[in-house]
């Protein structure tokens, strides 16, 4: 996800009675030496977590490349013993054996077609996805991510899309990825989805760590009201390590440490499905998102847990 222009987080706007209707074990951090912060990090992290978000690219490596089953093996077997799910985002150019590797090791899946404004790759995509459902590797199949914040299609082209997936998927839930207001921005596109998925960043709206975990819930809830009891689940969520700041949201160890044990005991203890963003540092984000993308990851570039 990418930082969106307008959307800033306000403390004059801003209240934490909604996370009240959660479990919510609260830790004071403030009292925690960072040797301590960092054995809390990694007992949460063999504790499990629901789902992560699957990181494609080595260094040197970037969207359009083709990369390798070899590759995404290695990858997923780092992986396993930490998560249930994994979700893709692409179902082409090798991102097609992420479900295929994942189901043969027992894990399940979040399979997307990238969707963008060149018509003839969206075929592709939407055609594999079809494929990698009908060979049983796809558990929750999600048509496009983030395509209205880009404005790459028009509302009845994306629910178009949707649509023809439900058709050729009838057991499997289809859903849309995007930010957690959109779902009530877009009503239309929010009634076609069986599951709404929604992305949820705190840092992305300028929000101080102390606040973080509960703006988050708030997104949640947004999101939550706006699906109208279906079934919801957050797509991405994280903290960067390092890269600079966003007003006041820090990208640093200590906060990413934070944020991610908060998120994940949140999720274990109300059954909250997360897809942590993200599994790997990728070096190829600095451009689109500035320094503080290429550092999401629970492990660095290099494949190696960061604390």
């Amino acid at each position: 996800m990418s930082y969106r222009e307008g959307h800033y987080f306000s403390q004059h706007n801003f209240s934490e009675t909604k996370e009240n209707s959660f479990e919510h074990h609260n830790i004071d951090f403030s009292e925690i030496s960072f040797p301590k912060l960092k054995n809390i990090w990694r007992e949460t992290l063999e504790n499990g977590m629901h789902g992560i978000c699957f990181s494609m690219y080595e260094d040197g490596q970037k969207p359009g490349d083709i990369i390798t089953a070899e590759q995404v093996d290695r990858r997923i077997q780092i992986l396993k013993p930490y998560t249930n799910w994994v979700r893709s985002f692409s179902c082409i150019e090798g991102n097609e054996h992420i479900p295929r590797i994942a189901h043969q090791n027992g894990m399940k899946t979040l399979v997307g077609a990238w969707l963008g404004d060149d018509l003839e790759k969206n075929e592709k995509e939407i055609e594999a996805l079809i494929q990698l459902a009908n060979e049983g590797c796809v558990d929750i199949a999600a048509v496009g991510n983030e395509v209205m914040y880009r404005g790459d299609l028009t509302e009845e082209q994306l629910i178009d899309y949707i649509n023809r997936v439900k058709l050729a998927l009838p057991n499997i839930p289809v859903g849309y990825v995007d930010a957690y207001y959109e779902f009530s921005h877009r009503p239309n596109i929010t009634e076609v989805c069986d599951v709404i998925l929604t992305n949820c960043y705190p840092y992305w709206e300028g929000c101080p760590i102390e606040h973080s975990f509960h703006h988050m819930v708030s997104m949640f809830e947004s999101a939550k009201h706006a699906g109208n009891g279906k079934r919801v689940i957050i797509t991405e969520t994280g903290w960067p390590s390092e890269g600079g700041f966003l007003k006041a949201a820090i990208a640093s160890n200590e906060n990413a440490i934070q944020y991610f044990i908060e998120t994940q005991n949140w999720s274990k203890h109300n059954n909250i499905e997360i897809f942590y963003f993200s599994s790997f540092d990728e070096s190829w984000k600095v451009g689109p998102e500035g320094a503080v993308g290429a550092y999401w990851g629970l492990w660095d570039k290099n494949e190696k847990l960061k604390f």
